[in-house]
């Protein structure tokens, strides 16, 4: 039997998968920004369009940046709980006796 770790390695275990895109109030909300973006994409242009644009591309850059900072530390805030359950010193002092 492979390790949680392996199984995470080779992608049989997905954390984003049980995400919640699910949701019918995230799914609105994903078809109001995508209706909205189409719509000023559609209708402004020049120097409006390129500023809209760069605005989007940021805003997406720096969303994917916090999404994967709270990932990695709910990660660590996990495998600070795992070690304070297993790893205490009261626990090891006793299993060594």
């Amino acid at each position: 039997m492979k390790s949680f770790i392996e199984e995470l390695y080779y992608g049989n275990i997905d954390p984003q998968n049980s995400g919640f895109e699910d949701d019918e109030s995230v799914q609105r909300e994903l078809r109001t920004i995508s209706e909205n973006e189409d719509w000023l994409t559609a209708h402004l242009s020049g120097e409006e369009k390129k500023r809209f644009l760069d605005f989007a591309d940021a805003w997406s850059a720096y969303n994917g940046d916090a999404t994967l900072d709270g990932f990695v530390t709910g990660f660590r805030l996990g495998a600070c709980f795992v070690m304070d359950t297993f790893l205490r010193d009261d626990l090891l002092e006793t299993d060594l006796k």
